[in-house]
């Protein structure tokens, strides 16, 4: 009895050996004696052991970090830049067939792609249009990866650094135009100040008294000090007044 159960026990082994778990993110390619012969869908499937092979491709969007690298600008400016990749396998068998490490590639090949286009525009415009430049790398990224059955969703540049002296050349006129702008503002009040004290005046001196009352309140707001002297001078008005009773004794 014992050696008929052998056989048995034997083939038991045997399929479940082939059993597999397809997770619900996940696509299996089956290689059948090394040939492609299909993609299993999310659950559970069984493989021929020895004969078939299941490789799992996860089609969760994946992050890859390209690390820092050194490119020329065309003013010539060297800048180190960090750049992340997102993307996600759209076609399983075309991320396994046609590409030995879809992960590795794309990371070369948004680098390089990096470096071609920093190196076709000037530092000013890499600082004020990174996005724009990003989502110029991500097309071209996605356009050549698009036959390894890969989607690129974003390129992002993560930081750009720049050398310690051009650091301080732009720090000297960032200084420089905060301080232009300062004096322009500070001679807009002096001019905005100068065109109010002369509509005060012109006021002032078309009112009868006029002078005369914002002299007598000047006075009024001094503070009493021993050690100064304040001298004033008579408005015109009051000076005139005085010509004219000179002028009527003599009569």
């Amino acid at each position: 009895m014992a050696v008929f159960f052998w056989p048995i026990i034997i083939l038991i082994f045997f399929l479940l050996s082939g059993l597999r778990v397809v997770k619900e993110y996940e696509r299996g390619v089956i290689l059948t004696l090394g040939k492609y012969t299909s993609t299993r869908q999310p659950g559970l499937t069984w493989i021929f052991p020895g004969v078939q092979q299941m490789i799992k491709v996860d089609l969760r969007i994946t992050t890859v970090d390209v690390p820092r690298q050194e490119a020329i600008t065309k003013d010539n400016v060297p800048v180190g830049i960090n750049a992340v990749v997102y993307f996600r396998v759209q076609v399983p068998e075309y991320a396994v067939l046609r590409v030995e490490n879809y992960r590795y590639a794309v990371s070369q090949y948004a680098l390089a792609a990096l470096r071609d286009i920093v190196g076709g525009v000037e530092l000013d415009t890499l600082l004020a249009e990174r996005e724009r430049i990003a989502t110029e790398i991500k097309k071209v990224v996605d356009a050549e990866t698009d036959a390894w059955g890969i989607d690129v969703t974003a390129i992002k540049m993560q930081d750009i650094e720049l050398p310690a002296g051009m650091k301080r050349a732009m720090a000297a006129q960032a200084e420089a135009e905060r301080e232009k702008r300062a004096i322009i503002i500070k001679s807009e009040g002096e001019i905005k100040a100068a065109e109010n004290l002369s509509s005060a005046a012109v006021i002032l001196s078309s009112a009868p008294g006029g002078l005369s009352l914002r002299t007598l309140e000047t006075i009024d707001n001094l503070q009493p000090d021993p050690s100064k002297t304040v001298i004033f001078a008579l408005p015109v008005e009051i000076l005139e007044g005085f010509k004219k009773l000179g002028g009527n004794k003599r009569v």
